[in-house]
């Protein structure tokens, strides 16, 4: 019986290598965020015919519009404040040529005389005294007539009224002057005792200081056009003692 060798030992076989995937480059812009996870797709809803009818654009129908006729009465209207407009400018414009043409002045006021009678004291707190004094009037305006028609003056001394007295009111022509004669009497008048020995200090040195100050209310007539203002006057007096106490000194301002 022969004997065989035993065959060799065969080599072991390797696995065949895995499939290598094919890389093919893609484009940023093909590149899709993946929808996140708690968000919901939306599910499809069937329309309904009705809405999609509805919801369809219709295209407005462009009309021709009509005329409208304005009211006459607004038309009326109309007409009438432009009239009433154009009256008030050119009343305006001839006012204020007028009065830059005669350039009106106020009045004038002066005391050209005053006269103290008498003062008397019955107690160191209270006096009597008669004072009078002129004031005249005069308007220097060539052109306007003016009118005083409120007058009240008023007596003071040392800034403490006295006594008041009201003047008839009256009218007078351009350029024309008037003088009135205004008289104070004085009855039981208190004053403080500061000032009642002030005033007997100036009975005494020959100089007693009185203040005037009058308020008026003036009316103008320029032909058709009227108009009222009113004026201030203030006066300081230095009259000469009583009885015959005559005026010695004086200054007026007046002002609107």
């Amino acid at each position: 019986m022969l004997f065989h060798p035993p065959p060799p030992p065969s080599r072991p076989v390797s696995p065949p290598p895995p499939p290598q995937k094919q890389t093919i480059p893609v484009s940023l812009d093909q590149i899709v965020s993946k929808p996140d996870k708690n968000q919901q797709t939306p599910t499809s809803e069937k329309t309904d015919p009705d809405i999609e009818n509805s919801r369809k654009v219709r295209k407005p129908i462009l009309r021709e519009p009509h005329p409208r006729r304005t009211n006459p009465l607004i038309w009326c209207c109309a007409i009438l404040c432009l009239f009433f407009s154009l009256i008030l400018i050119l009343f305006g414009i001839a006012t204020l040529i007028i009065f830059l043409t005669i350039k009106p002045r106020i009045p004038a006021f002066d005391t050209p005389n005053a006269s103290l009678n008498g003062i008397y004291f019955d107690s160191p707190e209270y006096f009597n005294g008669d004072f009078t004094f002129l004031a005249n009037f005069s308007n220097p305006n060539r052109r306007i007539d003016v009118r005083f028609e409120y007058l009240v003056i008023e007596l003071y001394f040392h800034d403490r009224l006295i006594s008041t007295q009201a003047v008839q009111p009256f009218s007078q022509r351009r350029g024309e002057a008037r003088v009135e004669a205004v008289h104070f009497v004085l009855s039981l008048v208190y004053l403080p005792q500061n000032l009642g020995v002030e005033l007997q200090k100036q009975i005494l040195s020959n100089r007693v200081n009185y203040n005037i100050r009058g308020t008026f209310k003036v009316g103008a007539n320029l032909g058709l056009i009227h108009f009222s203002y009113q004026m201030h006057c203030r006066c300081e007096l230095v009259i000469s003692s009583p009885p015959t106490g005559v005026l010695v000194s004086h200054s007026c301002k007046t002002k609107r």
